[in-house]
């Protein structure tokens, strides 16, 4: 872990550390809701001056993260930033997803953002709260939506591919009382080791197709933690056991044989998210990677006196202000209940190219401090590259754009 880093706004006469999260590096940051404005900057605000700061904490994990986690959520609540995209009734302030994409960059610029302001669980209360049946919901959700329960999903299996669910090996057996009986392993499920509650997809029959989702208790007998599975040499992840798990027949989220078509309304929603906090976080990387060549001074002058710097400083914005047409057309689509399918695969893989790049450009103009403990460029470049795996790699997003792409002139001669 990195021990806090410094602002290096502090430093640079001219710029204050209170100036503004946003517009600085000329993002082209689409037009926000004139009444979102002011909130968007307290959000950008709130992850700044107090979530940042508490990342090295964040990142150790274990009851000293729990707790901070704890105190960031109490002041998010005490701000008026709490919950912002969960729905009213579960204590949230209702946003949907086309007004909340223009605060989702402010709290993506921390990888603890979501979290300290209460959207995190924004993927599972959507899943839970349209197919989940009405008892979980009623003892499940409202304690899910303030942070009192920790949830996770788990798709993904050891040797087994992530990008083609139909081998998925974990079973799922009824019982004559109703119940269902899991056996099988996951693994790469963020927040496992410290949840209690996981959405476990398994199989319910010999058809490929015939998947459901499960909701499981992690203190269930049976549930084991295999291990943490460090990703780039940082934690977070996790492989679970399911050795006989037995679970009441409520605990099926959606009609059995259901889990691909949940699976891919919850995916399309989180690629979205995933988007959005990227370009924060690119963003963040940029605005560090600028404020380093200005600041930094040679005995033939500053670095950003350099071509070859100005040279990543301008691919590098090329590359935000690009994807971010792409991220936003998505939003755009998705919030109107269409298809976007293709507009989804095209932001996912422009996204995490785009966070890659940025972390890559100020890592290089830092030099070797960027490579240290000091900054934040090291988790931020990591994130950049595991941006190219997450919910799907690159080559299935480009493969699938390209073939719905192609059908479209099926019937065209030249």
């Amino acid at each position: 872990m990195w021990r806090k880093a410094v602002d290096p706004l502090d430093r640079v006469q001219g710029i204050p550390s209170a100036a503004p999260a946003f517009g600085r590096g000329g993002f082209g940051l689409p037009e926000c809701p004139p009444d979102l404005a002011e909130l968007r900057e307290r959000v950008a605000a709130f992850v700044r001056e107090r979530v940042m700061p508490a990342e090295p904490v964040l990142d150790a994990g274990g009851p000293a993260a729990r707790a901070e986690l704890r105190r960031l959520q109490e002041e998010a609540k005490e701000a008026g930033l709490w919950a912002l995209p969960l729905p009213v009734e579960l204590g949230g302030q209702g946003l949907p997803l086309s007004r909340y994409a223009h605060l989702a960059e402010a709290e993506g610029a921390s990888d603890h953002g979501p979290a300290a302001l209460g959207s995190a669980p924004l993927l599972d209360v959507s899943m839970l709260g349209r197919h989940a049946t009405a008892p979980v919901q009623e003892r499940c959700l409202r304690r899910i939506a303030a942070g009192e329960l920790r949830i996770c999903y788990a798709m993904t299996e050891p040797d087994t591919p992530g990008t083609d669910p139909a081998l998925t090996a974990t079973r799922a057996e009824p019982g004559a009382d109703g119940t269902w009986t899991l056996h099988g392993r996951k693994w790469f499920i963020t927040g496992a080791g410290e949840a209690d509650l996981v959405t476990v997809m398994a199989r319910t029959g010999d058809d490929p197709s015939d998947l459901s989702l499960f909701l499981v208790p992690t203190s269930a007998p049976g549930f084991r933690v295999v291990r943490e599975l460090p990703v780039l040499g940082v934690g977070g992840q996790w492989e679970i056991e399911l050795d006989g798990i037995t679970v009441p027949a409520d605990h099926l989220v959606g009609e059995r044989g259901t889990a691909l078509r949940i699976a891919g309304e919850r995916l399309r929603l989180g690629r979205i998210l995933r988007c959005l906090r990227w370009l924060g976080q690119a963003e963040r990387a940029f605005d560090l990677m600028c404020v380093r060549a200005r600041s930094r001074t040679q005995s033939s002058g500053p670095l950003a006196d350099r071509q070859l710097v100005q040279q990543l400083v301008f691919d590098a914005l090329l590359a935000i202000r690009t994807t971010r047409p792409l991220v936003y057309e998505a939003v755009a689509r998705l919030d109107a209940g269409e298809d976007a399918r293709v507009e989804t695969g095209l932001a996912k893989v422009a996204a995490a190219r785009m966070l890659q790049q940025a972390a890559d450009a100020a890592i290089q103009v830092h030099g070797a401090a960027g490579l240290g403990p000091d900054t934040a460029l090291p988790g931020l470049f990591r994130m950049g590259r595991a941006a190219r795996l997450l919910d799907g790699p690159d080559e299935l997003h480009i493969a699938s754009v390209a073939r719905r792409v192609l059908r479209a002139y099926d019937n065209v001669t030249s």
